[in-house]
């Protein structure tokens, strides 16, 4: 007997490869919600708002138009919407995110009183937080070993479309659209990349075609365009990892190993998280709990702006601001030098880089953070203190990236842009000079380390 049924979407803003889709349609005649929650739209950026604004609206023209979008508390809209078309069950896919957790057991228990199952099919991951275990049964503390057993572990095919898919038209809320549409449209954003399931799988085909093979050497160099740039749609679950994966079957070699990697890396932080929530904004590893750190806020405001006189710093933090995106390898040096030469506390930056980022995905960002103040899991030991003057010249070696984000050192041909005190010209367009002596504040992250001992 069919019933209608739910479809809330919430990290998943797809149709292909959609196991909660699937087990929706199974049931009969399907309405598909997405719940605009200000507590969790509201605070964000510009830029991510715009983001998830502009998925929407790519998300509503998959579905035919009939994505019904509504304003409010979870707790509230989504029963509510059950009750309007006397849906037997709402489908989603599981969330393991703290709060996603927490939300999901509210709208579970408001349904159950209203006797509407909860079906849960499929995670954002291609193996769902929790089900991968060490040789004891607890949970992974490292990566390669986590790595390891993750590959082990496997994941399921990508799930097929539902072969008979009866789509419910119900009517959105007009605030919501209205907010979503000035989000999309703000003045001021960065250029962004295009929305959308049909960008996501372009760009993922490009990238297989042009950058897969050589990915494993020059991932980490910022001056190329030589990265895949999907975090932001797997952030909102435009693509599905488990799409990526079972494509990058089809092609051994380095570089689809080393992406592989990344992908679980990506995992790896989406389960340490599950297993210890606490450590979304405290110290995974207590092992550093009496570390001091300062609040200097003109150096803060200075490495915000990009203006701390490192320039491989300073482009990073000026590509965030000019493009809501920020390459890996950079992310590495400006988190450390915010940590190991200001001495700020890791929260302060993964902040600043979730009001930005485009991709802003918490596990990945704050484990991230950690990993470089070395308070994570697997983290870098702390007295491994990136050396801006060294990164900039090894990884943009002929000052390509540092010109494209910094106007005022384009005058300087190669290398040189890395090092302006080097040049007679090389302030002479208004760089800043250097906020901190590299030397010094390294020996003083050194000795600061040592007291915690």
């Amino acid at each position: 007997m069919t019933s209608n049924s739910i479809l809330w979407l919430r990290r998943d803003l797809r149709r292909a490869d959609h196991p909660a889709l699937v087990a929706a349609a199974d049931n009969g005649p399907v309405a598909v919600l997405f719940v605009l929650d200000p507590s969790i739209f509201d605070p964000a950026g510009p830029v991510r708002q715009a983001w998830i604004a502009r998925t929407l609206e790519a998300t509503a023209a998959a579905y035919e138009g009939k994505l019904c979008v509504r304003l409010g508390d979870p707790a509230e809209v989504v029963p509510a919407v059950a009750a309007e078309i006397g849906a037997r069950s709402v489908h989603v896919s599981t969330e393991t995110e703290p709060d996603g957790s927490v939300r999901d057991r509210r709208v579970r228990d408001r349904l159950g009183e209203l006797g509407v199952a909860w079906e849960e099919t499929g995670s954002p991951y291609a193996v769902t937080p929790g089900r991968v275990r060490n040789g004891e049964g607890g949970a992974h503390r490292v990566f390669s070993p986590f790595a390891k057993a993750w590959r082990n572990h496997g994941w399921r095919p990508p799930a097929e479309k539902p072969a008979d898919l009866a789509l419910l038209e119900l009517e959105s809320d007009p605030e919501a659209w209205e907010r979503l549409t000035a989000a999309a449209t703000a003045p001021g954003l960065p250029d962004l990349p295009p929305a959308g399931e049909d960008a996501a799988l372009h760009r993922w085909r490009t990238f297989l075609a042009d950058d897969l093979e050589a990915y494993a050497e020059d991932r980490n160099r910022p001056d190329l365009s030589a990265t895949s740039r999907l975090s932001p749609y797997l952030k909102l679950g435009v693509v599905h990892p488990r799409t990526l994966l079972h494509d990058l079957a089809d092609h051994p070699g380095k570089g689809p190993a080393i992406f592989t990697n990344e992908l679980a890396w990506r995992e790896f932080y989406a389960d340490v998280l599950h297993h210890n929530p606490d450590s979304l904004w405290q110290d995974l590893n207590p092992a550093l709990a009496q570390m001091p750190y300062d609040e200097p806020e003109d150096l803060i405001q200075a490495w915000k702006n990009g203006r701390t006189g490192y320039p491989i710093v300073d482009a990073g933090m000026r590509q965030l601001l000019g493009s809501g995106w920020m390459h890996n390898r950079v992310r590495m040096i400006t988190a450390s030098f915010l940590c190991k030469h200001l001495h700020v506390w890791w929260p302060v930056g993964a902040r600043h880089f979730l009001q930005h980022l485009v991709d802003g995905d918490l596990a990945s960002n704050n484990h991230g953070w950690q990993w470089v103040a070395g308070t994570g899991t697997d983290a870098a030991p702390y007295f491994r203190i990136f050396n801006p003057m060294l990164q900039g010249p090894k990884f943009d070696p002929e000052g390509a990236y540092v010109r494209r984000w910094i106007p005022e050192l384009r005058h300087l041909e190669g290398r040189s842009a890395h090092e302006p005190w080097k040049n007679e010209q090389g302030y002479a367009r208004g760089y800043s000079e250097r906020i901190v002596d590299h030397a010094e504040e390294r020996k003083e992250a050194l000795a600061r380390y040592q007291l915690t001992r």
